[in-house]
């Protein structure tokens, strides 16, 4: 539990540090800042996540279309 704490204090300490003089750069309120990083991360996410179910249904789309047929009498 101790090193949980710790792992926290640091990324607290250090991390939220880039945030605050990242809003005090641009005159905003660092929350702000936060909340962007926040969304975009999930946009990004969800957008690699469209990515791959659009290239999962053209590849079944594929294998439905394009059959391999084992002899001529199968047609």
């Amino acid at each position: 539990m101790k090193g949980i704490h710790k792992l926290r204090s640091f990324f607290e300490k250090y991390g939220f540090h880039v945030s605050s003089r990242l809003a005090d750069r641009l005159g905003m309120r660092a929350s702000n800042v936060r909340l962007f990083f926040i969304y975009i991360s999930f946009v990004t996410v969800g957008l690699w996540f469209g990515v791959y179910l659009t290239l999962a249904f053209w590849l079944k789309l594929k294998d439905m279309i394009h059959t391999k047929r084992s002899s001529v009498f199968d047609l």
